[in-house]
């Protein structure tokens, strides 16, 4: 005999999912954004000129803190339909978005590679969109909840182009430091 589960029991099994999601994407994000000095007090941030529409410092912190938790709360629901079609790509074209996601922060902040990272924006962009149309098949309210993310690397990605045009040598604008050079060969 099958049962299926109660809207209770369904809730429940979203919410362990949200709740594995939630801290782990956020955690990821901050190590990211630790590892590559991305707060402020970067000597060679600092020192790049910035496009007008560069918002203050505290907002990056804010907008990426919402965007991660919308994201994890779309995977939660993503792993949670579980037996759904496409569910498998889903989440292997999230985690491939996530990987890049992360990686943008220590390609700008700590290897001052500005063209670089905008590559890795437009490749997250291309990601970020087919997975939130993979997410949008199994769960319209999961593909709505990639919408912000979307938006976002779309103004992260002029904000990038307009920081490489301001700043055509800005690998060279301050040493790096000993302790956290990457080199590149």
């Amino acid at each position: 005999m099958t049962e299926l589960a109660s809207p209770r029991q369904l809730r429940v099994a979203f919410m362990r999912w949200a709740l594995v999601c939630v801290p782990a994407i956020l955690l990821l994000g901050t190590i990211s954004g630790r590892i590559a000095n991305s707060d402020e007090g970067n000597p060679w941030f600092e020192a790049l000129a910035k496009p007008a529409l560069m918002p203050p410092a505290w907002v990056f912190g804010a907008v990426w803190s919402i965007l991660y938790v919308l994201m994890a709360l779309a995977l939660a629901m993503i792993l949670h339909a579980r037996g759904a079609r496409g569910r498998g790509v889903a989440i292997t074209l999230f985690l491939i978005q996530l990987g890049l996601n992360l990686a943008w922060s220590p390609v700008f902040f700590a290897m001052h590679r500005i063209m670089l990272a905008f590559g890795l924006i437009a490749a997250i962009l291309l990601w970020a969109g087919a997975t939130t149309l993979a997410f949008w098949r199994i769960r319209p309210a999961a593909g709505m909840l990639m919408l912000p993310y979307l938006a976002w690397l779309v103004f992260a990605g002029v904000l990038n182009w307009q920081i490489h045009e301001r700043n055509p040598n800005g690998v060279t604008l301050v040493p790096i430091r000993g302790d956290t050079q990457i080199i590149i060969q």
